[in-house]
């Protein structure tokens, strides 16, 4: 799977495109690029496209500006997408990917066949999280690199983080590789997103949530309101946040099931 690039508002947009069929478009998170979605690649370009694309700032992307909002991120997609000439397509989107993906449905629904949040939320942040965007601000600004290293075993369960170990090391070391201003852009602009609970409920394109029963950031109560009267799916796996390492298996099931036509 070769890297590509895109020229974007005169910065390099990193992205990748294999196999044919229905377009999916893996939207990785927070601190991860394109290559989270490995594995997951290999089984869904058997029977599909799938494109890969680095977010703003993240991976072999450059940043764009201070703040990357969500709505920043989802029209650099639909920039890429409309390069390639696609029209329709199905966005599954990790943690922040998941953010970004339903900023797109915002702006483009005619576009989208479907939306997977996986280990995401539809709610903005807290007041409370809020506070904890601004504390891991002041945290990159003074050590980025203690605070990727503390910031990555925190997605996974303890005994995850135990079982992967070599994988946990493997995300450690591509999340260092983001810089200083791609950090604190996400940051602010996860930071300021809004609440898009509404795209759920008013749109008639696929939908489906990913859980992890024991996520250390998002509570499975707070996510299961989210779709109730949607016509949402739900699948919950037993683990954290990182669902492609920890229920790698069946989660490929999982999203092999919901692209079919």
């Amino acid at each position: 799977m070769q890297d590509k690039i895109f020229l974007y508002k005169n910065i390099k947009i990193n992205y990748t495109s294999q196999g044919k069929g229905s377009t999916i478009v893996l939207l990785h998170g927070f601190l991860e690029n394109s290559t989270m979605w490995k594995d997951i690649s290999v089984v869904l370009s058997k029977k599909n496209r799938i494109i890969t694309i680095d977010l703003l700032g993240h991976g072999k992307t450059e940043n764009l500006s201070y703040i990357h909002t969500m709505i920043d991120q989802a029209k650099m997609i639909k920039s890429v997408l409309d390069s390639l000439k696609l029209r329709k397509y199905y966005l599954i989107g990790h943690s922040l990917g998941g953010y970004i993906a339903l900023a797109f449905a915002e702006l483009f629904t005619i576009n989208l066949k479907g939306i997977c949040l996986m280990n995401s939320t539809t709610l903005a942040d807290s007041l409370e999280k809020k506070k904890n965007r601004e504390r891991a601000i002041t945290m990159v600004k003074k050590n980025k690199n203690t605070f990727v290293k503390m910031a990555i075993p925190n997605l996974f369960t303890v005994e995850s983080r135990k079982k992967h170990y070599q994988e946990v090391e493997l995300i450690k070391q591509e999340a260092l590789k983001t810089s200083l201003q791609g950090i604190i852009a996400s940051l602010e602009g996860m930071k300021i997103r809004k609440d898009r609970s509404l795209i759920l409920k008013n749109n008639f394109f696929k939908k489906m949530f990913i859980i992890g029963e024991k996520d250390p950031l998002l509570q499975q109560v707070d996510l299961i309101s989210q779709v109730k009267n949607t016509n949402t799916k739900v699948i919950k796996f037993s683990s954290g946040h990182m669902s492609h390492i920890e229920n790698r298996l069946e989660l490929n099931f999982a999203l092999k099931e919901f692209v079919k036509s």
